[in-house]
């Protein structure tokens, strides 16, 4: 080889390190600081704490561990708040977030309060925030360019169980419910459909979250002779309704109890002698296929429960952000956000599903009946399914949408 070829194979050489250095640089240059931070905003001590917390929580991690830990080449980091079900401490850990701790995304606020006070603040300094408690309002009213609402909402809860059960003939209901953002999106969605149907509504009592005590409203729900007393609440007040509700005698009278916001941790708790014939409706289930079998036994290992849809979605939407920023090549907002609109949500429990304009991530949803004692065979085999509600169906459709962002 002659001086002057080496010479040059030696500058192209030294051209290609220089090259590959700079856009090794420039790569690890889109991560604004180094690392990928989310957070995570759950009840951890209250009563929503068994549906949500330590479970949403772990979700979030196994979702950053089955990603490979990195993005980018850079660490990923979860970390979590508790927001004992208050708005201004939801609202304050958020901010303290943004401004002082460099978190790039929030990708959970488990209850619709505490979600609400924290979407506000992140509309104002343009972070992405996804949440997953049911309250419509996030993408009605409090919809935004970087709001993602994910797992279910109140008016796909109503219109898989409503409609369901007005067609099997339980048309007159009455309600018993938690006197919240929740449970007052969750009564009305369901009694509208309800009417829809050609159901009619019988009467509601509204109670504070976390009661102890539900004689009084539950002595009204009987005296109502409704067909269907339904439980527009969740967590601990859940589980306790029903429980009295069995020791008033709702259903051994004939009356059908609905738990409009019921998860497998709450069937779990009354145990099967109880729950019996109570219809949920979820947007996930462990036991539906070997793939969900097998994530499934994986936190449960971790949590010794199995997972309900609010952790489900959490272990999503955080698996979704990470894909979204590998695709978009920075954790920029704006970059990161036209991404996760663009790519397809497709994990263990989530195909197929989709970011529309007003923030709502669509997907199927699931109508479930809990087994009887004799049908369970195994721990945690408690729900048979009843139908299965497409996407398209499942959740308020665009035209009814009070989000300012839809065009129409």
């Amino acid at each position: 080889m002659r001086r002057s070829e080496l010479g040059a194979c030696f500058t192209t050489a030294i051209a290609s390190v220089f090259l590959c250095t700079v856009s090794a640089l420039a790569q690890n240059a889109q991560v604004s600081d180094g690392v990928v931070r989310v957070g995570v905003i759950e009840d951890m001590s209250g009563v929503y704490a068994d549906i949500t917390g330590k479970g949403a929580v772990t979700a979030a991690q196994m979702a950053v561990e089955d990603f490979g830990g990195k993005v980018l080449g850079m660490p990923v980091e979860v970390v979590f708040a508790d927001h004992q079900n208050k708005p201004d401490i939801a609202a304050n850990a958020a901010r303290k977030w943004f401004d002082t701790d460099k978190v790039d995304a929030i990708l959970d606020v488990a209850s619709s309060s505490p979600a609400l006070a924290v979407l506000e603040i992140a509309k104002e300094k343009k972070i992405i925030t996804l949440s997953s408690p049911g309250s419509t309002r996030i993408t009605n009213e409090v919809c935004g360019p970087y709001v993602v609402h994910w797992a279910y909402d109140t008016f796909a809860i109503a219109n898989s169980t409503g409609k369901a059960l007005v067609s099997q003939g339980f048309d007159t209901w009455y309600f018993v419910t938690a006197d919240y953002a929740f449970g007052q999106g969750l009564e009305k969605d369901t009694g509208d459909v309800v009417k829809a149907s050609g159901g009619k509504v019988a009467g509601a009592t509204k109670h504070p979250v976390g009661t102890a005590d539900f004689a009084s409203v539950l002595l009204q729900a009987q005296s109502s002779k409704a067909k269907v007393v339904a439980l527009a609440n969740a967590g601990g007040d859940t589980i306790n309704s029903i429980k009295q509700a069995a020791e008033f005698g709702l259903t051994a009278g004939g009356q059908k109890l609905s738990a409009l916001a019921g998860f497998i941790n709450d069937v779990h708790g009354l145990g099967l002698k109880e729950a019996q014939g109570l219809t949920i409706t979820e947007a996930s289930y462990w036991d539906m296929n070997d793939e969900t079998r097998k994530w499934s036994k994986r936190f449960y290992g971790k949590v010794n429960a199995m997972p309900n849809m609010l952790q489900t979605g959490t272990y999503s939407s955080v698996l979704h952000y990470l894909k979204a920023v590998q695709a978009a090549g920075t954790d920029e907002t704006e970059a990161v956000m036209n991404k996760m609109r663009e790519l397809p949500v497709d994990d263990v429990f989530y195909k197929n599903g989709k970011i529309r304009e007003d923030g709502r991530m669509v997907h199927d949803m699931y109508l479930f009946e809990v087994k009887k004692p004799a049908e369970s065979k195994a721990p945690w085999d408690y729900y048979k399914l009843l139908a299965t509600v497409p996407a398209d169906q499942a959740f308020q459709p665009l035209a009814q949408s009070r989000c300012p962002l839809v065009k129409k």
